[in-house]
């Protein structure tokens, strides 16, 4: 990827798996990014990350959990549809899903003239569960590592292109 990259890891480490992305950018901090790119853990705090897109960034990689039907612990790697522009964001900052935050962004960038990431990709995970509860089942958790891996092949350029389903591997 070239450009300003940014890697955000969201999701609620209080509701099991939900909090896959936040445990992702954290096994990616013990990696050397290429210049350029930043990984920052936003939780929960959607309306945060909105703002710092902001900033320009040319790349947005979202890593959260992605139901999809797959066996819990699939990796799936995603290119949204394009936003239908500014004006449907509901702005609720506890509840902002992936969708609700690039709404927030298309709105955002409407009003202050500035651009929106050109690409946005979401590295993805099948949750085994959502509930209350603190902590990855046990393929989720297994799925980090190799989550971590993708991201970073994508910031160097190895993965170009979404697939519908990365399969686990053992």
């Amino acid at each position: 990827m070239s450009g300003r990259t940014l890697v955000a890891g969201i999701g609620n480490v209080f509701l099991g798996d939900d909090g896959f992305g936040v445990e992702t950018v954290r096994a990616l901090s013990a990696h050397r990014l290429p210049d350029g790119a930043e990984a920052v853990d936003f939780g929960v705090r959607g309306v945060h990350l909105a703002y710092q897109l902001l900033d320009g960034y040319d790349t947005l990689l979202l890593v959260d959990a992605t139901a999809r039907g797959g066996e819990p612990g699939t990796l799936y790697l995603i290119e949204p549809e394009g936003s239908d522009g500014p004006g449907g964001a509901v702005l609720d900052g506890h509840h902002m899903s992936p969708d609700a935050v690039l709404a927030l962004l298309d709105t955002l960038c409407a009003g202050t003239g500035t651009a929106p990431p050109r690409r946005t990709l979401v590295v993805g995970c099948e949750p085994a569960s959502v509930e209350e509860g603190i902590g990855l089942s046990p393929p989720v958790a297994a799925a980090v590592p190799r989550a971590a891996r993708m991201v970073l092949d994508l910031l160097h350029g190895e993965t170009a292109t979404p697939s519908r389903a990365l399969r686990r591997t053992p």
